[in-house]
This record gives C-alpha cells, structure tokens and sequence, in this order.
C-alpha cells in the first residue's frame, strides 16, 4: 500500500457535492452568532451602547461579563481575551467586544452595526521599524515578545578575517491563508449527568487546542467539553490556532442563549480578522574566503507577530533555526525576534516562519555570487552541507546528503542552462519582453522543533469494528492534505489488508486519543509512524490470542477481529511517540539536533517580465525534493503542486495592505491570488531516500513547497532584468517598476 496511488478516500463525497461543511448543517433551534470588533488599533474600551433599529429582545447579547472561566485564549503565553473587558486594553483593530445571536442571521448582522463602542484612543504601533524603536511601547519592556539567539563559532571573529564581506535587507509581507471554507463553529451547552457539557463543532485542524481553550473559558473538566472536527476546506495552518477564538464565542452564545448557535464568517471577516503569516525583516551580514566558501554568517531576523503572542514563538523558532539555509559554515550568529504590534496577531502559515528566512538567505547567496565574479550555481555548490557537517545549532548531518545532485536534477528539469543563455541572447534585443531562469535550494524540518514531540507525547490507535475492519483513531485532521488516504495505507500496509478495509474514525475528542495538531509536516511522519506500532500491536493481539495464524487472507483477518470483539468486547491498540534515544536538544541554548530529520529540495522558475506593464509571469517550473519513502505519489505530488502554487502568489501578488492596524484589500477583488490560468505547468520529482523515523521510510512534505518559490522566482528575476535588488515579497509590478527608476536615478 505504501507507494500506490491510492485514491482520495473523502474524494467522492466531495466532488458529488455531498460532504457536509460547518456552514451547510442546519440544527433545530439553532441561532446565528456575529461579533461586534473594536475599530481603533489601540486604546481603552469605556463601554459600549444599543442603538435602536431592531428588537434587541429577541437578541442574545454575551459579553466578557458572562465568561464563567478564565477570559484568556489558552496559547503559548497567557496574553490575549476572548473579549474585551469594559476598562479593558484594546490591542488591535479587529478585537472581539461582544457577540450577539439572533435566529434571523440578517437580524443579527443588522443589530451588529447598532452596537457603538465608546473608546478613548491611544498611540498605535503599526510596523517593525516602529516596535523596534519603542515608539511606544505596548507590550513588556521592548516590545519583543520572543528573542533567540543562535550562535555556532564566534562570528565576530571569522567576519574580520574574511576575504570579503557583504550585506543585504530582505523583507517579507504578511500572506492571507485563504483557505476555501472560512471559519465556522456551531456551539451547544448542555446540562448533562455530572453538570455543564461544552460541544463545538466546525472547522479546525487542532481538535485538542480547541479542547484545552474551551476548558479554560469554561474552567470545566476535559470530560465534559468535546470538541469534533467537521469536513474542511482546507487550513494552511489558518485554522491551527485561531479557531479556538471563534469555538469560545459560540460556545459563550450558546450558553447565553440555551440553544446551539452557529457563527460563520463571511470572506470579508475572516480575512480581516485571522491571523496571517507573519511579515518580516531580515539582515544578512556573511563573510567569504577568497575562493568563495562561507566563513561567517551573522543574521537578524525579525518577524511582526502582531497585537498578542499566540504562536509567534514556535513560528520564530523555526525561521531562526532555518536561516542559514542548506549551507556550510563554522562561525555562525542568528538573532532572531518576534516584535508586538497593533494589528491582528500573526499566526501559522504553511512553511512556519522558514519561507521568511529562506527567501533571504537564498537571495542572499545570488547577490554574493554576483559580487564575487562568481556563478551562483556554483557558490551554492561550493557550500552545500555534506554528511558530517554541522548545522546552525550543531545538528550534525547524519544521513546521506547529496545537495549537489539535486540541484543538478532541478536544472536538468527546466534546461536550466540552456534557457540561460538562451534568455542572455534574447534579453540583449529591443524587446519589452525580459526572460530569466534562477533556483533555490533549501529545507524543511520534520515535525515539532526540538523537543515539541516529546513534550507532546502523541498517542493514535486502531480499532478492529464488529464488520471485521478497522478503524484509525487519531486526532489529525484532514483538510485536503490526503491524511485520512495515507494513514490508512499506512495501517493497511502494516496489517497487510487491502486499503479499502481500513477507515478514519471521525475526529471527536470523546472517541479519539490527542495525536497532536495537524500542523508542522508532521502528520505522516510522526503519527503515520505511531499508527504504523499501533497496528502492529493489533495485529501481536490476534496473534498471540489465538485468533489469527500467519499467513493470512483479510478475510481470515475479518473473522479474526470479529471473534476477538465478540469475546473482549472492544479490539483497540495504540501506540506513542517514541523520541530518539540519540537526539538532543536544549530548549534554553538552541543547541543540538533541532529536527529529527530534515527534507531537503531545489525549485527552478523561468519567468518573463514585461518592461510596458511589469507583469511577471512565471512560465516554467521545476520541484525536485528528497522527502524520504512517497506513501502515495499522486497525493503527494498535488500537494508539491498546490504549495507552489501559493508560493508563487505570495511571490508576484499576494500584498496584504494594513491601514492603521486594519486589512484594507480584505476581498477576493482586491487581494489578488493566481488562478490555474496564472500557473505553468508544475514538474515535480521525488528522490527518495530512506529514514528510520517516518513509516516505512517517508519524511514532511505538506510546507516544503512554500519555502523555496519566492527565491527561485526573484533569482528569475534578477537575471531577467539586470542589477536590480529585488529584495522584497510580493514582487509586484508597482515594487518592480520603483526598483528600475531607482537604479536609473542612482
């Protein structure tokens, strides 16, 4: 089963129209919830008025006063309400202050516009430049709320010994996840045998954060909240965090009201006030020996993490932990800092923070090769990791890498080198149109970083049903990645049955162990391989209780589990999380083995910018990634596809535009993603390469393809028009069009 294309096991549900998202489930009796936001970016909420225009008794109305637990969103750090107190800071622009719920959906949104706020208005913070500075100051003592420091050698020391030294800025924009479904959660609160039960359903890739945030709102014990994840059109990590923010407040309504109620944002809602990828700046200082090779490395790297902490630490951690990139260097400083602002708080996209830091190492790396005389193929060849090398935090490369070969398959893919001097001899012609060919190599770690999967513990299992098949109980969610197909050819390739004997049990908290969230290319490899033990011990239990004899037919393996359940009454095993005895890491020094592996790739883009309009289309594309074991090719190369897909747009189009705190182009006509017809045809190649952590040998693949388009294409670019400094994503026509008058006035 392992290798095979298997099809889509939710496909068919989905393409006849028949699967049931949150907003398509009508309860009886069922409300509809809106949230009433504050529209300053920063000050202090003095109260708030009803006024008239619809009948405010017919209105559920909660507000921070009817929390019966604690007021905070359970996260990292303990810094941001569910609501606004009265007397209360507001911290952004799109804060929640009260939720209303009527069972006429436009009663409610009407009465939402009748809800006026009295706020007295406060000095905002709105940028990195100007949370650096202090001005003011609006969270701790500096307005940081998480600062790493990396250090490898002494970087100092190796800067001043360098042959040559260069610098470069690099900036990032913040990116929209845009996932199809908005969010959406239907709240019900209930009096049940031992007191007050919490049920939320919707959309959601973490079931166990909603759960842990949901306990806190309601200070209840964890058997009496439950939490169920709903079909999901898609996350990208937007739906990691966030919706245990909209869970509360329907959970608050429904309360309030004594009946469900279901809040369902529009598009407008929720691209204005969910959390985005996080903007960034980053400063790269590196010093070369005199044929090239990297002696020093000094980075600092800022990300905008936004009003409140949420998951800016983790995010930052692993743009720190990737800034070097894929290169060899003994002398290493990374400063790494997530600074507080007065816009909504940044949170999980694809990629996780290393797409920031990748792009400007690997454009950093053309703008040495060029200063140098040299061909930046070849400086990257000079300086690749090798096994046995070192990495940033003293990760030593243990398996076989070979860098270089893979650089050498991505250009092999696109006629890389013959399309470069190809586009040299027409860019020379009196043409509008401008043609480039550039690369990126880079890497994804596997999993949590550091000891996250320890911490963490994941449990998953299997259950043999009564019919005789089996069922996985795990609590990772499926939002289009294919996770319900490649777990269960990983369980049926475990207990040799055909696929299509082994289903996902739904995720619901009440039925399924905390396998952690569905975040951090981790499902495969980390739960796949817990799944992978659980099903072996289901299969040990038949064995050894006389069941079942090897070998076996799955009809033989049906009867076996029907006999066992009809004498035990229940056939489950489970399995953990079993760290590496070997691996290391120290939370407080970022020293050690930061990943328990890594997946490595090399992306080439050939694009054409046209010098009337500046439009760049991006008109070939290679994806060559080493990922270990491919469990199921066609998945996984839609899911290389798709990634690019939203690399590419974050690359060209993708500009979210803040107005004091607020994002101003909050519609699909005014933030631009591209289309199939914006797309060339994505090639994408497997090297596969064996790993003793992931189920049957496979790594991460889900957030690798967003972390190496954005600098093949500006490398592209760079080649197509010159000695520009395309420093900054999104590269869009009005950016390239000030680079060029820039460089004409210089």
């Amino acid at each position: 089963m392992i290798g095979a294309s298997t099809i889509r096991k939710e496909g068919r549900a989905k393409v006849l129209g028949t699967a049931k998202y949150t907003d398509d489930l009508d309860l009886p009796g069922a409300l509809h919830g809106v949230t009433v936001r504050t529209r300053c970016a920063r000050g202090v909420l003095r109260g708030f008025t009803f006024l008239d225009g619809v009948p405010w008794d017919e209105i559920t109305v909660a507000t921070a006063a009817d929390i019966p637990g604690r007021n905070i969103v359970a996260s990292i750090h303990d810094d941001q309400p569910f609501l606004v107190e009265v007397g209360g800071t507001i911290s952004h622009p799109e804060q929640a202050v009260v939720l209303l719920a009527h069972p006429d959906r436009q009663v409610a949104e009407k009465a939402r516009g009748l809800v006026r706020l009295e706020v007295d208005e406060l000095p905002a913070v709105l940028d990195i430049p100007a949370s650096l500075a202090c001005d003011p100051v609006i969270h701790g003592e500096r307005n940081v709320l998480k600062e790493i420091l990396i250090t490898k050698g002494d970087a100092d020391a190796a800067m001043a010994r360098a042959a040559r030294v260069f610098e470069g800025e690099y900036r990032t924009g913040a990116q929209e996840q845009l996932y199809l479904e908005p969010n959406a959660m239907i709240g019900t609160v209930e009096e049940g045998p031992a007191g007050r039960e919490v049920t939320v359903s919707g959309s959601l890739q973490c079931p166990y954060y909603v759960h842990d945030a949901l306990i806190q709102l309601f200070g209840l014990p964890a058997e009496r909240v439950r939490v169920v994840a709903l079909e999901m059109g898609g996350g990208f990590g937007g739906k990691e965090d966030f919706p245990s923010v909209i869970a509360g407040h329907a959970a608050l309504l429904a309360l309030k009201a004594g009946r469900p109620v279901k809040i369902a944002y529009d598009r407008e809602e929720d691209m204005a006030a969910t959390t985005k990828r996080h903007p960034s700046r980053t400063r790269v200082r590196t010093g070369f020996d005199a044929e090239g090779r990297l002696v020093a490395m000094d980075i600092d790297f800022v990300l905008d993490g936004g009003a409140f902490t949420t998951l800016s630490p983790v995010v930052l951690s692993r743009g720190a932990i990737h800034a070097c990139g894929p290169y060899r260097c003994g002398d290493v400083r990374v400063l790494a800092r997530a600074v507080a602002t007065n816009t909504p708080p940044c949170g999980a996209f694809r990629g996780f923070g290393a797409p920031q830091s990748l792009f400007a190492i690997e454009r950093h790396m053309d703008h040495c090769a060029r200063e140098m005389g040299l061909d930046p193929v070849d400086l990257r060849r000079l300086n690749f990791l090798r096994k046995g090398d070192t990495m940033a935090t003293g990760q030593v490369i243990k398996d076989d890498l070979d860098l270089a070969g893979l650089m050498d398959r991505a250009m092999e893919e696109i006629a890389f080198r013959d399309l470069q001097k190809a586009y040299r001899v027409r860019n020379a012609w009196d043409d509008p149109i401008k043609r480039g060919v550039g690369l990126s190599v880079f890497m994804h770690g596997c999993g949590f970083t550091g000891s996250g999967e320890a911490h963490m513990a994941s449990v998953a299992g299997v259950e043999g049903r009564e019919d005789g098949t089996v069922a996985v109980l795990a609590a990772s969610t499926e939002m289009g990645q294919g996770k319900n197909t490649v777990f269960c050819q990983i369980v049926a390739e475990t207990l040799g049955l055909p696929v299509d004997l082994v289903e996902m049990a739904e995720v619901d908290t009440r039925f399924v162990p905390n396998s952690g969230p569905t975040v951090a290319s981790r499902s495969t490899m980390v739960v796949g391989k817990i799944l992978e033990d659980a099903a072996r011990g289901l299969r040990l239990a038949l064995l050894q209780g006389g069941f079942l004899a090897e070998p076996y037919t799955p009809a033989q393996f049906r009867a076996a589990v029907a006999a066992a359940r009809a004498k035990l009454g229940s056939l489950k095993a489970y399995g953990q999380f079993k760290a590496n005895p070997e691996a290391a890491w120290d939370d407080k020094t970022y020293r050690g083995d930061a990943y328990p592996n890594y997946s490595w790739a090399c992306y080439a883009a050939a694009v054409a910018v046209d010098l009337t309009t500046f439009e760049v289309k991006v008109e070939d594309f290679a994806a060559v990634q080493e990922v270990g074991r491919v469990v199921n090719p066609t998945l996984a190369t839609g899911q290389i596809q798709g990634g690019v897909a939203q690399g590419i747009g974050w690359a060209l189009w993708e500009d979210v535009t803040f107005r004091e705190g607020r994002m101003v182009n909050n519609q699909l006509t005014n933030y631009i993603i591209p289309t199939a017809a914006d797309l060339p045809h994505i090639r994408v190649a497997f090297l596969e390469a064996g790993n003793p952590f992931g189920p049957g040998g496979a790594k991460g693949i889900g957030e690798l393809p967003m972390d190496g388009p954005a600098p093949a294409i500006a490398n592209a670019l760079r080649e197509a028009l010159g000695d520009l400094r395309l420093d900054e994503v999104p590269m869009t026509p009005e950016r390239i069009l000030q680079r060029l008058e820039e460089a004409r006035h210089a």
